[in-house]
């Protein structure tokens, strides 16, 4: 049984501990207290976004980051898919698959107009995964610009 749970100030520690495996896939630096501090700050602030835990068979397994913007292009509120991760041992499990569903799902309830998401060009797993659920590869390019 798969279900998802809203993440409180009680599971930062589970949600900072699940992103250092998350950031290890691709090698990417995170700092826990920075990481921890964020978190409260995201649950702290509802219009960020919203965070769940996932659980399967009553353990967490993975959690959900939905990050809000406000476009004028798609004429209201958007979300980044931020962060979707699941353990490496509760993969192939079809928890991927019902947490898009649930985020789907969500969509409707936040009166969501879009949601983007970035994903690895080595994960086609998850590239599958996104485009089976419904996603489309988007033709425009992914720019950042650091400020800090």
């Amino acid at each position: 049984m798969i279900h998802f749970k809203p993440i409180d100030k009680q599971d930062v520690n589970t949600v900072s501990a699940l992103m250092v495996n998350f950031y290890a896939i691709d090698g990417y630096p995170i700092a826990i207290e920075t990481t921890k501090e964020l978190l409260d700050q995201f649950i702290d602030n509802p219009q960020l976004g919203k965070a769940w835990l996932i659980y399967w068979q009553e353990q967490v397994v993975g959690y959900i980051i939905l990050t809000f913007v406000f476009s004028f292009e798609y004429q209201g509120k958007i979300a980044f898919l931020d962060e979707l991760f699941v353990t490496e041992t509760a993969r192939g499990k079809g928890i991927g698959s019902k947490a898009i569903n649930f985020v789907k799902a969500e969509s409707h309830k936040l009166s969501l107009k879009l949601i983007y998401l970035e994903v690895e060009p080595h994960n086609t797993k998850a590239q599958k995964l996104y485009l089976a659920s419904g996603f489309e590869i988007h033709n425009r390019k992914l720019m950042r610009l650091k400020t800090d």
